[in-house]
């Protein structure tokens, strides 16, 4: 299936690691010019060469972007005009706020989580709307988390944000249509990354068990068996942002080996 994705100007937020940097590798490999972002710039620039030379796509440049800056986020999308002149696709991601149970969380936390997780995806999403208007297309994903299906324990401030998420990607879906702006929402279980890792640690040293002992027992409640490699998301994430995907919009997909049990 030829995914219709050579030469489209993709922006994906996060990207130095774990379900970002995937994601961009897998545009790559489509023929995407691609602007990979966050905040260290050596390591976006050890990324951006390491995916160059495995899928020998050159157009893969890179920037640095706090996503809870809003000046940075709009020099960003700034910058894929500048390299590309215009905007394809949007992918929306930010690392996940800290573990903990309410009560042990301040305003300040309170704050902070709702920026990263939560108005930085607004703020993106205000800054290409312009551009994919203007083209009469777009595709916007956002990266959130199992838990806008089945909440998660622990994790009150993801949950609480990512579920925002759903709600905005729903009714902008209303908005855009017209304009052929398609935006959904893809939340993955229990992937392979550094994040889950840490999560991982943190419950084993909660119930006083090894981190094998954890990652053993989270596995056997996974009716695939097994985490996934966050590869096998990257390309759902690509089907839904590609020329392939003309009629899918304000939806949300899980990726998750069947874990998650809600409807």
């Amino acid at each position: 299936m030829d995914l219709g994705l050579k030469d489209k100007s993709v922006i994906v937020l996060a990207a130095s690691k774990g379900l970002g940097r995937a994601t961009a590798e897998a545009f790559a490999e489509e023929g995407a010019s691609i602007i990979i972002s966050s905040r260290n710039e050596e390591e976006l620039k050890t990324v951006a060469l390491a995916i160059q030379d495995k899928t020998n796509n050159r157009n893969v440049y890179f920037k640095t972007c706090d996503v809870t800056n809003p000046t940075d986020i709009k020099e960003l999308v700034q910058f894929a005009i500048e390299k590309n002149s215009r905007v394809d696709v949007l992918v929306n991601n930010a690392g996940g706020p800290p573990a903990g149970e309410f009560l042990k969380f301040s305003d300040e936390e309170w704050q902070h989580a709702f920026e990263l997780n939560l108005l930085s995806f607004v703020r993106a999403i205000r800054e290409v709307i312009p551009y994919m208007k203007e083209q009469k297309s777009g595709h916007i994903i956002n990266f959130t988390s199992s838990s806008i299906k089945q909440t998660l324990d622990n994790l009150i401030l993801s949950n609480t944000f990512r579920a925002g998420v759903v709600g905005l990607a729903k009714g902008l879906s209303q908005e855009l249509a017209h304009d052929n702006i398609l935006i959904n929402t893809i939340g993955p279980g229990r992937i392979a990354t550094d994040r889950v890792a840490e999560l991982d640690q943190i419950r084993a040293n909660n119930l006083g068990k090894s981190y094998d002992e954890v990652r053993k027992e989270t596995e056997n409640s996974i009716p695939i068996g097994r985490y996934g490699l966050p590869e096998e998301f990257a390309k759902h994430v690509v089907f839904l942002c590609s020329a392939a995907n003309t009629y899918v919009t304000g939806q949300t997909l899980l990726v998750d080996g069947g874990l998650v049990k809600a409807l």
